[in-house]
């Protein structure tokens, strides 16, 4: 199970790295940040199964960051840590599907506790999906078959448009949120179909009727809604995300995933799923594997500008990553393109996600300082980007293998 921490005290964020056994545990720590806003970003980056956070943080407190969890990646466990014993905060995340509330200060042994019972209550959660949707599947007569077969008749291209409409209100009469503001259709193939069609069962039965798929011979096309354009894109890269990683854990092969153009009405949905199928396929013809595309409306930039973008993109980025705060969100609005779009794109073409050549950057800056330099390790932990030198070390080592001493150590020990 993969944990994401964040909390707006280091000292906190350093207690739980720092003297919690991870090692030891069935737990791995992916990645940490001060507050929700700048946390959004890199959870969709490294994709956990758990998220602790803090309720009390700037920019984005803890509740928002349930929220936008809730709607973009509700499979995700959470776990709260508040330093407020009050009724209504724990109200509130009870609301928001929070799984344990913990109060401040927390012990290793509390929060191993915490994270054995909701692993435990994902885990039995998922093998019930599993069972649930294999059920359904041996019946063959319920409701979710049919759901499936309508929301397939809205990618054929035999349909007729004029039949989305109809097809929409009978999929609202069976309980589904629709119609709704946007649309955007997903194209995922993967090995072995039928596997991989289980595992991403587990996302669409907790995405709360925003997610409808349908099955086919090669993959699953999924139909996404959202309330605007940009919440739209987001909830598509982020299901698209997961369910790559989801696939990779279930031994799926050959994953591409094509998200396509967002539309804002049952009429051009599938517009939408053309535009999707049209870059799976582009993925195909290219050999490219796990790879996901997000559609944009003129479908030629796909291969036409994204590398200049990109080009302008790593400029910027290595302009300003000893900017310690420097998120996926300020590259993005630099080269003028949506959050979601721009990670995609980024990854595409460089191979790593922000989060990873960031990191890469960062740790080159400071490997060239203690090689070359004599400089204190907390000024080196400035200059490479980071404002906590505790933390710039655990990176460091996590990444290395070893301290930032004993790595500027086998530079200066050599004989000349």
């Amino acid at each position: 199970m993969k944990v994401f921490l964040v909390d707006d005290e280091i000292v906190i964020r350093e207690g739980i790295r720092e003297s919690f056994p991870w090692e030891r545990t069935p737990y791995t720590l992916v990645g940490e940040a001060p507050d929700g806003e700048m946390a959004l970003p890199m959870i969709r980056d490294t994709n956990p199964d758990i998220v602790i956070t803090d309720i009390k943080m700037p920019f984005m407190d803890g509740l928002e960051l349930c929220r936008s969890l809730r709607a973009r990646m509700p499979w995700i466990g959470i776990i709260v840590l508040s330093g407020y014993d009050e009724f209504e905060y724990a109200r509130q995340c009870i609301q928001l599907g929070v799984r344990e509330y913990l109060l401040k200060p927390v012990n290793s042994a509390d929060l191993k506790e915490a994270l054995d019972k909701v692993s435990a209550q994902m885990l039995e959660e998922r093998n019930a999906l599993a069972h649930a949707s294999s059920l359904r599947a041996r019946m063959g007569n319920d409701d979710k078959l049919v759901k499936e077969k309508l929301v397939g008749s809205l990618f054929t291209d035999e349909a007729a448009e004029a039949d989305a409409a109809n097809v929409i209100r009978q999929l609202s009469a069976m309980g589904c949120p629709l119609p709704a503001p946007c649309y955007v259709v997903i194209d995922a193939a993967f090995e072995p179909a039928g596997k991989g069609q289980e595992a991403i069962g587990i996302f669409t039965d907790t995405a709360e009727g925003g997610v409808l798929a349908s099955p086919g011979r090669v993959g699953t096309r999924l139909l996404v809604t959202g309330t605007a354009n940009e919440d739209a894109e987001e909830k598509a890269y982020s299901l698209s995300s997961s369910i790559a990683q989801e696939l990779e854990r279930a031994g799926c092969g050959k994953v591409r995933i094509g998200i396509g153009e967002i539309v804002d009405s049952p009429e051009e949905i599938l517009r939408s799923f053309r535009s999707a199928r049209h870059i799976r396929h582009l993925l195909a013809e290219r050999r490219e594997e796990n790879a996901i595309i997000l559609g944009v409306r003129e479908m030629g930039e796909v291969t036409d500008e994204m590398p200049a973008v990109i080009k302008e993109a790593l400029v910027f980025i290595s302009q300003n990553f000893q900017n310690p705060n420097l998120m996926l969100q300020d590259v993005a609005a630099a080269v003028n393109m949506s959050r979601s779009r721009f990670s995609a794109v980024f990854s595409q073409y460089t191979g790593k996600t922000f989060t990873e050549y960031l990191l890469s950057l960062r740790l080159g800056k400071a490997k060239e300082l203690l090689r070359t330099t004599g400089e204190k390790t907390s000024h080196i932990a400035y200059e490479a980007g980071y404002n906590d030198a505790h933390y710039f070390s655990y990176i460091f080592k996590k990444n290395t293998g070893m301290t930032p001493s004993e790595y500027r150590a086998q530079y200066h020990n050599q004989p000349e």
